[in-house]
């Protein structure tokens, strides 16, 4: 008989997913409220500190922990909280920058950036359909991005560095990708799971040399928060993908857009640009075809398993 755990149940993986994803931009936008006020080292500290002990909880429930603890490769482990210690620094830098919505389009690209470095790091191989997807997604992030990069753009503009930080997290998230498909041949998710939170935590602890500032009770309860909600997060997101296919569920990461343009209008008075909405359509036309091509060859997971050579 199968584990209902592990059943196709899409309602409740799309139910699990958007509330992930609600979750997420709700996070983002109390790290953007506080970012006048903490650097991103320490709000990156109190963000991977708070996620563990949720982390450790559900792994417990799950009878997982032993699988969450012990590793075959340590170094890439390491390498892959040190990337995404980066793009999670680089992200909370950028909210304080840029309007909530714009951070998120911007994020969009990532997959786009993860199908470049696997076939070049990875030696996969990306014919003419993925090709087309990687333009079209790199002419959407162009469009996003020529406002704050383009023509009359200067590194003393504070929009100008918010973009910049927010590519390079989106660049160093695909990086953590490439690194996740190889992490998983050997070792647990779970334990890729734990140790990012770990290390991140290490990581941006070595930041308080470079000046903390000590928060108010009321500002510490929101940086607390910030672990808490992104550990609730971060396990609904792994739920929704044992009750459904990656396949099905990857278009509703996009609704996560619609999320902050509501949280982000409500919260900080900001509505998106024409410009903004045009290049991240594109940006999202071009991975929906990603996804319709990984549905054809009946791949399941297009994060943690390679491309198709002969896509």
């Amino acid at each position: 008989m199968a584990n209902p755990l592990t059943s196709h149940r899409p309602v409740l993986a799309i139910t699990l997913k958007l509330s992930a994803l609600v979750l997420f931009t709700v996070m983002s936008a109390m790290i953007k409220a506080l970012s006048a006020d903490f650097p991103p080292g320490e709000m990156v500290f109190f963000r991977s500190l708070f996620a563990i002990p949720v982390i450790l909880v559900y792994l417990i429930a799950r009878g997982q922990l032993r699988q969450g603890l012990i590793v075959k490769k340590p170094m890439g482990h390491f390498w892959r909280g040190v990337l995404g210690t980066s793009a999670m620094g680089l992200t909370f830098t950028g909210l304080g920058l840029l309007p909530l919505p714009e951070v998120t389009a911007i994020g969009y690209a990532t997959p786009i950036f993860t199908l470049i470095l696997a076939a070049m790091m990875l030696g996969e191989t990306i014919r003419l359909v993925r090709i087309g997807a990687v333009a079209l997604g790199l002419l959407g992030v162009i469009v996003m991005l020529w406002p704050r990069l383009g023509t009359g753009a200067s590194l003393d503009q504070a929009a100008t560095i918010g973009a910049l930080c927010v590519l390079g997290a989106t660049v160093a998230r695909a990086f953590v990708q490439i690194h996740i498909r190889q992490l998983v041949q050997v070792d647990h998710a779970a334990a890729i799971v734990f140790y990012f939170s770990l290390t991140a935590t290490l990581l941006s602890a070595l930041t308080a040399f470079f000046g903390w500032t000590m928060p108010t009770p009321e500002q510490a309860a929101i940086l607390i928060l910030t672990g808490l909600i992104g550990g609730v997060a971060q396990i609904l997101v792994t739920s929704s993908y044992r009750f459904g296919q990656a396949s099905m569920l990857a278009p509703y990461d996009y609704a996560s857009m619609l999320f902050a343009i509501i949280i982000g209008y409500v919260w900080f008075d900001e509505l998106p640009t024409l410009v903004m909405l045009a290049g991240a359509l594109l940006v999202i036309a071009g991975n929906v075809v990603v996804i319709w091509r990984e549905r054809q060859l009946g791949l399941d997971n297009v994060k943690t398993r390679p491309l198709n050579p002969k896509a």
